[in-house]
């Protein structure tokens, strides 16, 4: 037999030399897989990742008692075994083999497991012999040192014997003197093993536990165990038939009951044959007579059959019948509002009559009676007369209704919602009439549709052109001027600051009137005249959401509580081609409404035009606020007004550009120009205004204003060589000390504001060059034409060459650092010549005796290089006198 890892000699030193330091002796290790189960569950439902380890049974010795332990070891990532965990055998309650095909996988079950709620580890084993013998052992330690032997589940006790008996030669029979005495590790006797099946019952269980508990044997006793067994089992039949024989009364009581049965099956017998004999002679007597009852089968059958067809004829009759009250209310009766009821059963009646006599209400072979073809053109007179005057009447009706609202002064010169209850109430008694109109012809809605379109949007575009007539009188607000960024003028002019809100409260109002209404009107549109389109939300259009409770009152107005004809209606269908046709309606609804908007939007922007910024974002909130599709054309009103607005601002962006060009022409510019102050007034006042989406709308502004204002400036600049520098910083430095607050919160300005640091820092650095080389200008030359032979030639022969000799660099030190100090005094007079902003000459008078101190400590450390024998002044000698200017 091959060798097993429990025999492994050096894998129990190498477990042994892991645990040194304690107590324990290693007397068998085996390498096992570690993977996680659940209690009471097959390791098919609870499989993980396996990982090795290594299974150690040790004794510990402890005065004079030996405690057997189960040592769990892990390999460490150098491939060292190191101890994992430590299970005490005297806790052990349960060895369950799994139901794994291979039966190399076991549980062992510790009481601590239970108590903790901890599903036990499931090892796995290389083969089924090295399983037997770590089981074998561990059942043998326990019952040699502890005592007792734990439950072996999932595992025969002859399959354990039986193996036990063929592998006496390979069992390990190493022993363990302790005090108590040697221990035998594996042993073929004395073997206790308690069996547990799972589907044992608990009394099964211990009547087992009893039976086997009379035994005292071990493994090797199996044979002894199973004759036993069988003469016990012998002794039982041979008490069985004894006992059969004793309940020989019983079975005299059962045999004299199915006596009885048997005589009472006998009497029904004949009973049966006498009833049999009668019936034989009834049925030749019946066919005697066959002819007879033929006839009188077959009359039975006409008679049912005739009274089918009478039944079937007067419902046919029925249904052909046309009641004489239905013919003059469909042809002669009125649509007064008193009337409507009786209008409506014959409707009713009528569509009934029509389907009633299509083929699939009615059968087939009726389609082609005269009679029926007859009637149903009838009906389809009828029907068409009806239609005709119904639709006659409700254009009229329309008409004179919007004309009564028209003429109605009621509601003239209040700045209110239009009260159009009273139009809707009217309009819902003939909404069943609408419905039945497009039971019986669908296409006659179309005319109905125009006409209550046009009339409506009579009354719509009269209440918005008064209502915007009031409004614009009834405010007050001072204009604001539309030049902001003019050249004339002195830069400090002071700007107009009218407030002007009423303007975009006006414009807001108007909003929070009509655009409500006009949603509750398409809404009230579109199911008053059946368009087969989802009911919108009026509430959606107020982004607020503060909607009062009368608005929502008149928004449940659409609601005109009648039910659909066809069966299809009750469905909310979006289809496409119905929503185009209620948004071409929509369009002759609500068409011409929008210049009223726009007059409104007009009057804004005269008098103050910033305040389209304030009106783009209330429009914008409303437009965001639209999402139904039967407000489509409201959602196009909001967008042209949209439009409007930014063409308004965009007009008055291009004519303040226009503004900032003129500086352009003028004259000779000096100092800041004019419309650096004032774009800082304008970009706070425009930062006032800005309400919800607006943002976008004055970031472009921002945009094209400081384009246009630095390309202006540099322009006027290139015009002026001679003071460009000057009015280059001067004008950059005004810009960020103007808009230095709004550029730490607005981002497109804070762009803009880097832009002209860097362009002022620019100017400076160039101002100053050109100071210091003018004052300078033989020291500056000198030290250029040293530069530039400096890594041509070798330094030493640098003043061999012409130009570049001592006594020349003498003559420059004499010409440009005698009367140091007046030279320096003659550049702080040149910087403060020409700049009219007196603030910036301290920091601007720094930059350049910083530039100065630079440019003369690179002269100074050419001299030390090229010239060393040469003596100037030093370069703190220089840094002192600067600094006492």
């Amino acid at each position: 037999m091959a060798k097993s890892s429990a025999d492994d000699q050096d894998l129990r030193r190498a477990c042994q030399a892991a645990i040194e330091g304690t107590k324990e002796k290693v007397v068998m290790a085996i390498r096992v897989a570690k993977s996680h189960g659940v209690w009471g569950k097959s390791s098919k439902f609870s499989r993980q990742m396996a990982k090795p380890r290594v299974l150690a049974i040790t004794i510990e010795e402890k005065g004079q008692e030996s405690k057997p332990s189960l040592r769990v070891l892990k390999y460490s990532s150098g491939g060292i075994l190191e101890p994992a965990k430590l299970y005490k055998l005297k806790r052990l309650l349960k060895v369950e083999v799994t139901n794994d095909p291979s039966g190399c996988t076991f549980t062992l079950g510790f009481e601590n497991f239970r108590s903790q709620g901890v599903a036990p580890p499931q090892w796995t084993m290389r083969n089924i012999d090295d399983r037997n013998r770590l089981l074998v052992s561990i059942l043998n330690v326990c019952k040699d040192m502890l005592g007792r032997v734990p439950k072996v589940v999932g595992i025969d006790v002859w399959e354990m014997a039986l193996w036990v008996k063929e592998n006496k030669t390979t069992v390990v029979t190493d022993q363990v003197n302790f005090q108590d005495g040697p221990v035998a590790m594996v042993t073929e006797k004395d073997l206790k093993v308690t069996v547990e099946k799972e589907l044992v019952s608990q009394v099964e269980e211990e009547d087992i536990e009893a039976l086997l508990g009379t035994y005292v044997m071990g493994i090797g006793e199996a044979e002894a165990f199973s004759g036993r067994l069988k003469r016990e089992h012998l002794a039982l039949e041979a008490a069985n038939v004894h006992s059969i024989l004793e309940t020989e009364p019983l079975l005299y009581e059962v045999v004299q009951g199915i006596d009885a049965a048997m005589s009472s099956v006998d009497d029904m017998n004949e009973w049966l044959g006498t009833v049999n004999v009668k019936l034989r002679h009834m049925r030749e007597d019946i066919e005697s007579v066959g002819p007879i009852e033929t006839r009188n089968n077959n009359l039975e059958m006409q008679s049912v059959n005739y009274e089918a067809l009478a039944e079937e004829l007067d419902k046919l009759i029925a249904r052909l019948h046309i009641p004489s009250e239905n013919t003059k209310c469909l042809t002669e009766g009125s649509f007064d509002e008193a009337n409507m009821i009786k209008n409506i059963e014959a409707c009713e009646w009528l569509g009934t009559a029509l389907r009633g006599l299509q083929v699939p209400s009615l059968d087939p072979s009726y389609a082609h009676m005269r009679a029926v073809k007859e009637t149903k053109a009838e009906l389809q007179k009828l029907k068409s007369t009806f239609v005709r005057r119904a639709s006659e009447f409700l254009g009229n009706y329309f008409a004179s209704l919007v004309d009564f609202m028209i003429s109605d002064k009621m509601q003239r010169g209040q700045l209110k919602r239009p009260d159009h209850a009273d139009l809707r109430y009217k309009c819902r008694t003939y909404a069943r009439l609408l419905q039945h109109l497009k039971s019986l012809d669908k296409s006659c809605l179309g005319s109905l549709r125009k006409a209550y379109c046009r009339s409506l949007n009579q009354l719509l575009r009269r209440e918005a052109r008064e209502f915007a007539n009031e409004l614009r009188a009834s405010t007050k607000a001072s204009r604001n001027p539309t030049v902001w960024l003019e050249g004339s003028g002195s830069s400090g002019q002071t700007m107009s600051n009218a407030d002007t809100s009423a303007v975009s409260d006006a414009y807001s109002k108007m909003l929070t009137i009509f655009i409500p209404l006009l949603v509750d009107e398409s809404s009230f549109f579109a199911h008053f005249m059946c368009f087969e389109v989802p009911t919108l939300n009026p509430q959606g259009s107020i982004p607020s959401g503060n909607r009062s409770a009368s608005h929502y009152d008149e928004a449940n107005d659409d609601d005109l509580g009648i039910m659909y004809i066809d069966d299809n209606d009750n469905k909310a269908v979006q289809s496409s081609a119905e929503l185009e046709a209620l948004n071409e309606c929509l369009k002759d609804l609500l068409d011409g409404i929008q210049e009223d908007f726009y007059a409104v939007v007009d009057w804004a922007y005269k008098i103050d035009p910033l305040r389209c910024i304030s009106m783009h974002g209330i429009t914008e909130r409303y437009l965001s606020g639209q999402k139904a599709d039967a407000a489509g054309f409201v959602r196009l009103l909001l967008g042209d007004l949209e439009s409007r607005i930014s063409m308004q601002f965009n007009r008055f962006v291009d004519e303040a550009c226009n503004q900032i060009e003129k500086n352009e022409r003028n004259v000779r510019q000096i100092g800041v120009l004019s419309y650096i102050p004032r774009f800082a007034t304008l970009a706070t006042r425009m930062e006032q205004y800005i309400q919800g989406q607006s943002r976008d709308l004055v970031d472009r502004a921002y945009t094209k204003f400081v384009s246009v204002m630095f390309a202006t400036l540099e322009k006027i600049a290139s015009a002026e060589q001679k003071y460009a520098d000057i009015l280059l910083l001067e004008n950059y430095a005004a810009f960020q000390n103007s808009l230095y607050d709004l550029a730490n919160i607005v981002t497109t300005l804070a762009k803009f504001y880097t832009q002209a640091s860097e362009a002022y820092e620019q100017a400076c650095t160039h101002h100053i060059s050109s100071i210091i080389d003018t004052q300078f200008d033989k020291l500056i030359q000198f030290i250029n034409r040293v530069e530039r032979v400096i890594y041509v030639i070798p330094t030493e022969d640098i003043p061999l060459q012409t130009g570049l000799s001592k006594v020349e660099l003498r003559k420059v030190v004499r010409a440009s650092l005698s009367g140091v100090d007046k030279s320096i005094g003659s550049m702080y007079k040149k910087l403060q010549k020409n700049l009219t902003s007196e603030e910036l000459l301290p920091s601007l008078w720094d930059k350049c005796k910083k530039e100065f101190l630079e440019k003369y400590d690179s002269f100074a450390q050419m001299v030390a290089k090229v010239y060393p024998s040469e003596n100037i002044m030093s370069v703190e000698e220089m840094r002192d006198l600067l600094a006492s200017m």
